[in-house]
């Protein structure tokens, strides 16, 4: 029986070491709502937000580079979907310190 799960995922103090916002399992969907990513320490950053197919290392981009300035906030909102074993990826440009959080939906099929 097929179920679906509202969630959240909170990942302070990110930095430029990989984090994986979603880690995808077998026999799951998920999918996107919203990432807040928020600069605390004071100091501009850049960040990458990718896509890696399978989690296998070949990462598929959905911002490079981007710009995130002193003590902003980014949204993104529009819907991205991962799908089974895929992993949704974070890392800044350099040391930093960005939250972020991540709403979305749980599928199992």
């Amino acid at each position: 029986m097929a179920s679906e799960l509202l969630k959240v995922g909170l990942h302070p103090t990110c930095s430029n070491t990989e984090v994986k916002l979603i880690d995808g399992a077998s026999g799951k969907t998920y999918t996107v709502l919203s990432i807040s990513i928020c600069e605390t320490a004071g100091a501009a950053e850049t960040f990458n937000l990718y896509v890696d197919d399978d989690d296998g290392g070949t990462d598929h981009y959905i911002y490079h580079t981007q710009a995130l300035g002193a003590n902003e906030t980014f949204v993104h909102n529009d819907r991205i979907v991962i799908e089974a074993t895929d992993m949704l990826g974070f890392i800044t440009g350099g040391s930093a310190d960005v939250d972020v959080v991540v709403s979305y939906l749980e599928q199992t099929l």
